[in-house]
Order: C-alpha cells, then structure tokens, then sequence
C-alpha cells in the first residue's frame, strides 16, 4: 500500500458515524473554494483515507449480517458490492 493510501491510526480507531462527519466536513471545505491549493492537496489526502475506512467498516458489517443470516438459515442474502 502506498503512503498516501495507508489509513492513520487515528483514523483506524474512528467510528464509522465520526468518519464520515469528518469526510462531510472536508467534503464543504473543497467545495467552498476557500481553500490555497496545499491545504487542499492535504485535506483531499484525508478525504481519501477517511473514505476507505468507512468502506472497510462496511465491508465488515456486511460480512457479519451474512454470517448471521447463513448461521440462522431463515433469510437468504447476496454479498454486497460495495466497490
């Protein structure tokens, strides 16, 4: 994984809910246009790390619904696709 990809820890221990206000917020920040091109470059980085924690934790609470609809048997599912 490349540098700019791998997520910080700070990151890693967010909630999904806490992720995804802090990609809102950066979300208004870039299309405010208030922003001078580095900062942007770096909130942009942050946007991106934000973004696939929050699909890494959905990608896991999917694993865990389908793990409990095939233990139980009753519901039938297709995995997500949450590429």
């Amino acid at each position: 994984m490349s540098e700019e990809n791998e997520i910080p820890a700070d990151i890693q221990e967010m909630s999904f809910e806490s992720a995804m206000q802090e990609l809102e917020a950066i979300v208004e920040k870039l299309d405010s246009g208030n922003v001078d091109l580095d900062q942007s470059i770096d909130i942009y980085t942050r946007g991106s790390q934000l973004k696939s924690h929050c699909e890494q934790k959905l990608r896991a609470a999917q694993e865990r619904v389908d793990k409990i609809v095939n233990q139980n048997g009753t519901l039938s599912t297709q995995p997500a696709n949450v590429e």
